[in-house]
């Protein structure tokens, strides 16, 4: 061998190293899946194999959220978020010119893909991915006919073709396209289920697994006051008033049934990502876009401050990320683009609101911060501690506050109690330094009030066009 050639060969082993040293990232992203319907997280009835050893082979967030949302679709300003690593007061639910972490992948030399549902303006899914298969363009739709397109090379769709079931034909996508990776070239894989949002109608074999399953403990008819609106959203509407056990007991297991569909799917992604070698060099990511009330507190949607709609899973593992550990600090979603940017080497852009949460995986720092801040509309706001939780609602004029050290299903509003006064003050004080934080606008008493009575006799339910025959033969008749 010629000194030239030894010396090419040389340095073509140098670069193929130095690529190959660049971690990938599997995100993996649920849709209304709250934190404690996940078996990991302490639910004994739900069945998550796949996601458990996860957690296992990696580090879990106990206590990890979501800002908030500005209108009822809360995955919308939540997966922009994610995206942007700011908060919805600034990018709201919009991405067309916004700086994503796999746009900037992707500059650094990422093989960039996503399949799955886009919530975010079309426009915005080839600045940051070049290639996007199987897509679903909006908030929702029947998991059997849901409706799915490509991305062409000019940036726009092909016509969407109506496909299902849809975790099957995400996690496909995502098979497809890892079989096709080698250790050569890093990538990202960004794979956005539509499961467990409704409709609540599980493939049948998922759903013969389980039994009647019990009522979360602050199960309630319906929620004891009026929020100031939103009592009536569509996500309020897919069960009558008041809500009966029976009722609640029956989609919670059509809810734990996509979830464990959703598990198997994902099982399969990571059985993809060990069969071509690839594990060993990827930092895999779980989450979900936010919680859902199913029952609790009388609601069954997300537009809500409680802990069951605002705290989500947080998972992640394979390279450089610590084993079966568990963090308590109180993180964001937000918080990954950064901690992406520190993990992988790439500039921090200066205007991103989270915060990089490589020390805290690493167990070298406690906390990135001591407050968790949350906002609904301008009709909801909130914030906790380690033990305490304050939530205020502008347009009645309410105020509650919880004990979550012995009170954690927030059931007993301490905030009328003489006693408890000084830290009412102190804490609506702390709220509004994290609205000026944030660059939150609106007033902690709204200039009418509304009542506070929550009158749902009179409640008129109609279904939307994406529930299948079978549930509305079952929920809506």
């Amino acid at each position: 061998m010629s000194r030239a050639l030894f010396l090419f060969c040389c340095l073509f082993c140098q670069i193929v190293l130095a690529q190959s040293s660049k971690p990938n990232i599997l995100f993996l992203f649920a849709d209304d899946l709250r934190a404690d319907a996940v078996g990991c997280y302490g639910n004994p009835y739900v069945k998550t194999p796949n996601l458990d050893q996860l957690a296992q082979n990696g580090t879990m967030f106990s206590e990890a959220h979501i800002l908030g949302g500005h209108h009822g679709a809360v995955c919308a300003p939540s997966r922009a978020m994610l995206m942007s690593g700011k908060g919805f007061f600034r990018v709201t639910d919009k991405l067309n010119g916004v700086t994503t972490w796999p746009m900037l992948l992707r500059q650094k030399g990422y093989y960039t893909f996503m399949t799955g549902k886009w919530h975010n303006e079309p426009a915005a899914v080839s600045a940051s991915f070049m290639e996007a298969k199987n897509v679903m363009l909006g908030g929702m739709a029947d998991h059997y006919q849901t409706p799915m397109c490509d991305l062409k090379s000019d940036g726009t769709f092909t016509e969407p073709v109506k496909k299902g079931f849809s975790t099957d034909h995400f996690a496909q996508s995502a098979i497809d396209f890892l079989d096709k990776q080698t250790p050569n070239k890093p990538f990202v894989t960004y794979v956005a289920f539509t499961a467990p949002h409704d409709p609540r109608s599980p493939l049948p074999d998922y759903l013969k697994r389980y039994g009647t399953v019990p009522l979360p403990p602050n199960f309630m008819p319906a929620h004891p006051f009026n929020f100031g609106s939103d009592m009536t959203v569509r996500d309020e509407m897919l069960v009558a008033y008041p809500r009966t056990t029976d009722v609640i007991k029956s989609q919670l297991t059509e809810y734990y049934a996509m979830i464990t569909h959703l598990d198997e799917a994902i099982g399969k992604i990571l059985a993809k990502l060990k069969e071509k070698g690839l594990d060993k060099n990827t930092i895999v990511v779980f989450a979900a876009d936010n919680g859902l009330a199913m029952g609790s507190h009388g609601l069954l949607g997300k537009q809500n401050l409680y802990e069951h709609s605002m705290r989500v899973p947080l998972i992640m593992s394979g390279v450089g990320i610590p084993k079966n550990q568990k963090r308590d600090a109180f993180v964001y979603l937000f918080d990954l683009f950064p901690t992406f940017s520190q993990m992988l080497s790439f500039p921090v852009p200066k205007d991103l609101e989270g915060k990089d949460l490589s020390g805290i995986i690493q167990n070298k720092t406690q906390a990135v911060r001591q407050q968790v801040f949350t906002a609904y509309t301008f009709n909801q706001r909130a914030i906790r501690d380690r033990r305490w939780k304050l939530i205020r609602y502008p347009k009645v004029d309410f105020t509650q506050l919880f004990d979550l050290q012995s009170d954690p299903y927030e059931l007993n509003n301490l905030a009328q109690k003489p006693e408890h006064a000084d830290r009412v003050k102190a804490m609506t004080e702390d709220l509004k330094k994290h609205q000026q934080l944030y660059g939150d606008p609106h007033p902690l008493t709204a200039t009418e009030i509304s009542s506070q009575v929550f009158d749902y006799k009179n409640v008129v339910r109609k279904p939307d066009q994406w529930q299948p025959k079978e549930v509305l033969e079952k929920y809506f008749k």
